[in-house]
């Protein structure tokens, strides 16, 4: 993809019709939206946050000038700038100045804890709103079935808005993951892939991610709704450190050209590998797994 990210170098024309044409085709193919986001997060990374305000507010023009002359509708480029752009290339700057993909990171999962939080102060009963927003889809089936369906509804509901949160936030973060990956391509090869694997967080956030899980476990009612909520933000952050420390532990071996590719294979298609993953990410806090498995490797060496 380097080609895309040379053209996007070019010049503002360029990286404002990589990210408005992209934005129309994502509301076919989803996907896509990521490498939208990711050319605001190109050019703020490389040349800065005017000019990465300057290519989004261009391209959310350009973007729906397109909508309403494809599909009569302009409103979805606003939407896609408050949503996608604007927190990307805000995460974006904080990468370019404190130069730490780590904080990074976290600052993305804050901006989706203030998100929960902000849902639940606008509409504290938002459980019984998802469940509205779901009952047009019930299936056509025996009661037996239904009941099940409602049951399941009935359970999910109280944690989609942390489910919501957590795609929102991959999704940002993907975007930034794809700009920096284009920008060391560009300019300092091998530089995303030290960041990366380098990813951690501070014991500080870990024992306030404990802290907010022990929350949920001991209160019941609206704080324990919330606090769960934020709990699926946090599995969202330590799932990402979690695959970088595998991620270097994997790289180590032998068969790497193979194992690592099936790492992420695997977190794709079985999404509940995310579970241990993430505890792994959240003890290499304390245990620094990286350094240990490094150390072992030299030993053996």
């Amino acid at each position: 993809m380097n080609f895309l990210a040379n053209f996007i170098m070019r010049g503002r024309l360029q990286a404002m019709t990589v990210a408005s044409s992209l934005a129309l085709l994502s509301l076919i193919i989803p996907p896509v939206s990521v490498v939208s986001s990711a050319t605001i997060a190109l050019v703020t990374l490389r040349r800065g946050g005017m000019e990465g305000l300057y290519v989004l507010f261009s391209s959310s023009l350009a973007a729906a000038l397109l909508g309403y002359v494809l599909l009569k509708n302009f409103q979805f480029a606003l939407a896609y700038a408050a949503v996608l752009w604007l927190p990307v290339w805000l995460i974006s700057i904080i990468l370019r100045e404190g130069r730490h993909l780590s904080l990074a990171v976290e600052i993305a999962v804050l901006l989706g804890v203030l998100g929960v939080i902000g849902y639940y102060l606008y509409d504290p009963n938002i459980a019984s709103t998802w469940k509205v927003m779901f009952e047009q889809f019930k299936p056509n089936a025996d009661s037996s079935q239904l009941n099940n369906a409602e049951v399941t509804l009935d359970i999910m509901a109280h944690y989609l808005t942390g489910v919501v949160a957590a795609g929102s936030v991959f999704s940002l973060l993907f975007g930034l993951f794809l700009g920096r990956w284009w920008q060391a391509n560009l300019y300092n090869p091998g530089g995303f892939r030290q960041e990366f694997l380098s990813l951690s967080t501070h014991p500080r956030l870990a024992l306030g991610s404990i802290g907010i899980i022990a929350l949920a476990l001991v209160t019941s009612g609206w704080l324990s709704e919330v606090s769960w909520n934020i709990a699926i933000l946090v599995f969202a952050l330590y799932s990402i450190v979690g695959a970088a420390v595998l991620h270097t532990i994997l790289a180590r071996k032998k068969l790497a050209n193979y194992t690592v590719p099936m790492l992420y294979v695997t977190l794709f298609l079985v999404p509940h590998t995310l579970l241990p993953i993430a505890l792994l990410g959240l003890v290499d806090t304390w245990l620094n797994l990286r350094k240990i498995t490094n150390q072992t490797s030299a030993k053996s060496d």
